[in-house]
């Protein structure tokens, strides 16, 4: 659980970068060179590399070096972690919502019926007329 854990907060921090993601977004139109994925972004060649890096440690890429080439490619299978966590994260919040929903049902009905048993306050008032 620990790893699973550990291999989470990778991807997630992997993805907290706008850049990294740009460029697991770009993966996702089909595999890269380093220099095709580091083209539209001003930095150096270094600097880059450490994104590529922090992709690949988190497993969310793959990469193959092919002579002087760097081809980069996506690893969707390391988003299904991910994936399980957003679905009991959400299986949480929709039972909270709906024990919130009834609740406030509840006390809308516990209104109404206070009004119902209220005497009205648009009766006449002796000479009023």
């Amino acid at each position: 659980m620990a790893n699973q854990l550990s291999r989470l907060d990778q991807i997630f921090s992997a993805l907290a970068d706008p850049t990294r993601r740009a460029i697991v977004m770009r993966l996702c139109a089909g595999e890269a060179s380093v220099g095709e994925l580091a083209n539209p972004f001003a930095m150096a060649l270094p600097s880059f590399m450490k994104h590529i890096r922090a992709l690949e440690t988190s497993g969310l890429v793959q990469s193959e070096k092919s002579g002087r080439v760097r081809t980069c490619r996506l690893s969707p299978d390391a988003l299904l972690g991910a994936e399980d966590w957003f679905q009991q994260q959400r299986a949480v919040w929709e039972a909270r919502l709906d024990r919130f929903e009834a609740y406030v049902m509840k006390l809308k009905k516990e209104k109404e019926r206070a009004a119902a048993k209220r005497p009205s306050r648009t009766t006449k008032r002796k000479g009023a007329e």
